[in-house]
Parts: structure tokens; sequence; C-alpha cells
């Protein structure tokens, strides 16, 4: 496989190959002759940072990014008093456009200090054009602008950088490649995100999605279970299949295949202990697909169906797709499916013409379906997306107090769905050691609610029964039962 490349062993003085992925290991073997003789003169290697904002698509693509950097030599650090320091960009909300703003300010003051430090952005943020230019014009110390649509060429940029001395800035519009076989670093050894396509095609009127991450386009399923059983071979016991609408994989193939028989298939990859997936667009989720949770074997029993708003009205003007009565029928057939399943949201407060009436409706959703959580949000306006233009923006003061309202509910019953396995003994993957009480450990169950118990660190990584003997509200205590028991 071209992960497992000798980058000493590529002719660096021939011209690059055209195709990929091997004309990324070949740059990332030229970038590395600039590493060789850092540390010569430096007698250290060069360190690499890499912040990410945003999701956990970000966060996948995050990681594919520190794989290549490590590749060509750079050693990885959280400080961002670096050699090499890359902002992974976020553009859902404004403000998360204002905070990469004021990230840069600081950036400028650390380049001043250190003249040989290389500045990079990328991600959703990048694919608009109004910010590239603000940065080319505001912020000229910035070294490398790249989007989400080629990130596996960043050796080729840094080369690029290195080789031209000036801003690089490489924004492509929309891609249908899909390049396979990167080095990435993972950041659990136990955990893994895989990415099973790239994209969203429903363009939600308050959502920029569509136009920063492109169209929808698939994996190649060969690639996915090549890929997990590659991950289960190093240790890895859980994934979490990453798609803005898993529903909608395999539409573009050219042997389709839904998400639903593709997740049959790794639900087979032995050594494999849990599958979970997000996010699940509710207009397209299929009987088949249900009909696969059910019975796999594998598939954790936790599903995030956004529902963004209660009211069909709002629905509507969200470009949703669906009306509120279809949503509580859909999840009506979840729960018959699979009853202990636990349903978790989204929910926004505030849309463009949003009635009081519309707000009640919202809140009759989480009365009925009882979510185990819900991230709440208020309406961010974005640029370039057609609720921005749209009239009845809802006054600050009526939003602010209907989140309120929101979330007092959300948390209200949450607390007392969370507590549903109270006194029973579950299988919990343990994560890390906890961050609040010395000598505990912490972990989650296969619905996803964390649970703190007694354990040592050796325990990270694998699956353990606990009784969970206290809740919490939003997590368990628990006590880990013995082995004979």
């Amino acid at each position: 496989m071209h992960n497992n490349i000798d980058l000493d062993k590529i002719d660096i003085n021939s011209a690059p190959p055209t195709e990929e992925p091997a004309r990324q290991y070949y740059f990332m073997a030229k970038c590395r002759q600039w590493v060789q003789a850092f540390e010569q003169k430096n007698g250290r290697r060069p360190v690499a940072c890499i912040q990410t904002f945003g999701c956990q698509m970000n966060a996948k693509d995050s990681e594919k990014l520190m794989g290549i950097l490590e590749r060509i030599g750079f050693h990885e650090t959280g400080d961002e008093h670096a050699d090499f320091v890359l902002y992974n960009t976020c553009t859902v909300r404004e403000n998360a456009n204002q905070r990469v703003y004021g990230r840069l300010g600081y950036l400028n003051t650390l380049k001043k200090k250190n003249p040989d430090m290389i500045i990079a952005l990328c991600g959703c943020m990048m694919q608009e054009p109004h910010v590239v230019e603000k940065i080319k014009k505001s912020y000229g110390f910035v070294d490398i602008i790249f989007g989400t649509h080629n990130i596996f060429k960043l050796a080729e940029l840094i080369h690029g950088r290195l080789q031209h001395k000036k801003m690089v800035v490489d924004i492509w519009e929309q891609t249908d490649q899909v390049v396979e076989e990167l080095p990435t670093e993972r950041k659990f050894p136990f955990k893994s995100g895989v990415n099973i396509m790239f994209g969203c095609n429903n363009f939600c009127s308050y959502c920029i999605v569509p136009y920063v991450r492109g169209r929808e386009r698939s994996r190649n399923p060969e690639d996915i279970i090549a890929e997990i059983e590659k991950l289960v071979s190093e240790g890895v016991v859980e994934i979490m299949l990453l798609g803005q609408n898993v529903n909608s994989y395999g539409k573009n193939l050219k042997e389709p295949l839904s998400f639903a028989g593709l997740l049959k298939r790794i639900d087979g990859i032995k050594g494999l202990e849990r599958i979970r997936f997000m996010t699940s667009h509710p207009k397209d989720l299929s009987d088949e697909l249900i009909e696969v949770m059910k019975n796999a074997e594998h598939v954790c029993h936790h599903l995030h169906l956004p529902v963004q708003s209660g009211s069909t009205r709002i629905l509507k003007a969200m470009n949703r797709r669906y009306t509120k009565e279809q949503y509580l029928e859909l999840v009506g057939k979840i729960r018959a499916a699979v009853p202990d399943i636990s349903l978790t949201t989204d929910i926004i407060v505030g849309f463009p013409g949003e009635t009081k009436e519309d707000f009640e409706d919202t809140l009759d959703v989480v009365r009925q379906v009882r979510f185990d959580s819900a991230f709440t949000f208020i309406y961010s306006k974005r640029t370039g997306t057609p609720a921005a233009s749209m009239e009845n923006q809802v006054p600050e003061d009526v939003v602010k107090a209907r989140f309120d309202r929101l979330l007092f509910e959300v948390q209200k019953i949450s607390s007392q769905v969370c507590a549903r396995d109270l006194h029973t003994t579950k299988d919990v993957l343990v994560e890390g050691l906890d961050d609040h009480l010395e000598g505990f450990v912490t972990g989650r169950l296969d619905n996803n609610t964390v649970v703190h118990f007694p354990g040592e660190e050796s325990l990270v990584g694998t699956l353990v029964p606990v009784r969970l003997e206290e809740s919490k509200g939003f997590y368990y205590m628990g006590r880990m039962e013995p082995e004979n028991q």
C-alpha cells in the first residue's frame, strides 16, 4: 500500500508523478529534505501544531494532515509556539470565523519572533471567496491557504511555499476526487472516525456546508472495508462512520450500494466491537437501515437524528423535506424496532419567521420524543445562504427567551431519560483517565452515555462490565464488575 512507501527510495530529482497518491509521496520526500536541513541547523526536529475548529469531519481531516506532516518529519505539539501552525477552520457560524481572525492576530506576534514559522489555513472557512480575499489583504503573513477538497495536497503546498517564498493559495470550487492511502495520525489508538462520503446535496436554507464541502461523493465500499480492517488490526475496537448525510451514501457509485448495505458488511468485520455513524437526515432514513440496526451485532443503539424544528411550516422554510408528523412517525418506527435506542438531535431556535406557535411545536416534539440529549443552537445568519436574506428575522431578546426555555426542557427530560439503565451492568469502552477524580477512569456505554468508575490506566481502550450505581443526570458513577461474575 502507498502509505508504507519508503520516502528514501523516491527519486526526488525526477519529475513529480501525475497520479495520486504517488504524487503526494514524492512531495513528502521533497519536503523532508527541508526538515533534515532544519534539524542540522537547529539541532532538533521542527514541530507542527494543528488547531481544529468545528465538526468530526474536520477532526478526521486533521488526523490526515498530521499524518502527512509526521511522514515529512515534523514532531507534533499542541503548542502554537511551533515551526508550522495550521488552523483547520469551520464556518457553520459567524463567530467561528471571528475566532480564527482573533487567533491569527496572536500568530502574527509569534511569527515576528520566529520569521521562519509557516502558518497555514484550510477547511470550510477557506472555501468562502470573501474570506480568502480578507486574509490576503489583512493577514499577509499567512503562508498557505487551501480548502476542503484538496487537503491531500498539503506536502505539495508546503513545497511550493518553501520553493517560491510567497503565499500559496490553492482553493478548489469542487471535486469528484477521493484520494486514498495517505498517512494518518490517529488521536486515539482504540477508536477512529472513518469517512464514507464527502459533501452534501441537501441545501438546507440555513446551512453553508454544501457550498463549502461540495456535492456528495461516496468512497468505494472496498476502500472503506479495507481501511476498517486495517484499523482493527492495529487495535481499534470502535469506529465512527462519517458523512454529512450518511443515509445518502452510495448513490453516486458505479455500482450503487445503500448505507444499510454498507453497514451490514462492516458489521461482519471480525474484531470490531462497536460501530457508530453520523449524521442521519430524517428525510431518507430507510426501513432497511432500521432493520439493520435492529439485527446487527455491533451497531451501537444510538442514533443522532437532527430535527432542527418541530414546526412543519418552519421545516419547509428550512428545506428539510419532512414534516413534524413524519419525523414523529419515523421515531416511532425506530423505537418499535430498537426499543433501547438512544436518540439525540440538533435544534435551531429563532429561525426567520418562527412564531410562538412554531416554537411550541418544537417543545412538543421534545416532550414526545424525549431525547437523550440535544444540541441546541440560536439561529446564526450565514452570508450566502437563502435564510440570511429572509424577512421576519426574530428579535434577539425573543430568541434568547425561547432558547432558555428549550434548554431547560431538554435538560430536564435528558436527566430523566439517561437514568434508565441505573442499577444494571453494561459494557463500557474506557476512553481515558478521569480529569476530575484521581483513581477513576471514564468511558461510554453503547448508547454514548458517559460513565465514571474506579480503574487504572491499563483499562483504556478495553470494554469492561460496569455496574451503574448512581445517575448524575447526564452521566453515571459506577463500579467495575469482577471478571468471574
